[in-house]
């Protein structure tokens, strides 16, 4: 004998319960009395109590009745819930997006892709991971992560694995120091009139294509920068310029990031464009994923 209560013993519990009456219940439910009477029966035997009182007055609910009302009523609209639940889950309107994000895309397209995101997808649980690039591909690889906004370029040991879509190009700028003589008065800046400052840059391990684009920019002026430090957040980076310890190259949207003792200025030398994309893992069929890509390229 199943020892398991199913849902429509309870549903014709709580009508019952309501009706306080057999043949009501039974005429609610479109069924004859005896087998609702049956049912009940069961239901009452299954747990060991009596459920309801009758005698020649009625029906009424013993304190095992109504101990057990409240809870059948929370069990049959949880139960009710469930398929749109799942039809909810199946069109990505709701579950958790594990994004992961450069630093330099915090003050460019993120904030915008998930405001758009938010407005479309209100019930996805958004966890966010600022990474280097470098990192961001090991835990796509591993499936830590869903997607991630990152900077190119991808090896080639993992474009079997991975789809990738350009978001944004954008040139670089320069980040130095308050009050440069060099630069008193310009709102562009010429490398080659710069006193040799260190050059403060990211590690070329973590970001090779934006270390190369910025050696770029310094070589085609024909200069030979000194490398004064290293640091992996575009933060630490433009925190390290207002302390007066070098300049920087960034992507233009870090102009974005204010800190006292710092100023950003245009190159009047041209700069290669510096891209941001979104990688995901090619095999991920997740509908949150899906929804993501949607949003994301309908802002493109």
């Amino acid at each position: 004998m199943s020892t398991n209560i199913e849902l429509r013993q309870l549903r014709y519990f709580v009508t019952v319960a309501e009706e306080l009456h057999f043949g009501r219940a039974a005429t609610r439910l479109h069924m004859t009395q005896p087998p609702l009477s049956q049912t009940i029966f069961a239901l009452e035997e299954l747990i060991g109590a009596a459920l309801f009182e009758r005698n020649r007055r009625g029906v009424a609910l013993t304190a095992a009745g109504a101990a057990l009302l409240p809870e059948a009523r929370r069990l049959l609209a949880q139960a009710s819930e469930l398929p749109a639940l799942a039809r909810r889950a199946a069109f990505g309107e709701t579950g958790r997006l594990v994004l992961a994000f450069v630093s330099s895309a915090d003050y460019s397209v993120l904030p915008p892709f998930l405001r758009a995101y938010r407005a479309a997808y209100p019930q996805v649980h958004i966890t966010l991971r600022e990474a280097t690039s470098d990192l961001q591909l090991e835990e796509l690889l591993e499936g830590r992560v869903d997607a991630g906004l990152l900077i190119p370029p991808l090896p080639d040991k993992v474009k079997a694995e991975l789809d990738y879509l350009p978001v944004l190009n954008e040139p670089l700028i320069l980040a130095a120091p308050a009050e440069l003589p060099a630069l008193r008065g310009k709102t562009k800046a010429n490398l080659r009139s710069l006193p040799p400052l260190p050059l403060i840059i990211f590690p070329r391990a973590i970001s090779p294509g934006l270390y190369d684009a910025i050696l770029a920019v310094f070589h085609a002026a024909g200069i030979t920068p000194a490398i004064g430090q290293e640091a992996i957040q575009m933060q630490t980076i433009v925190s390290l310029v207002s302390a007066g310890m070098g300049i920087a190259l960034v992507p233009q949207s870090v102009g974005n990031l204010r800190r006292p003792g710092v100023e950003y200025h245009r190159l009047s030398q041209a700069t290669p464009l510096v891209e941001t994309g979104l990688a995901w893992r090619r095999d991920n069929a997740s509908p949150v994923l899906k929804g993501f890509l949607d949003v994301l390229k309908s802002r493109l």
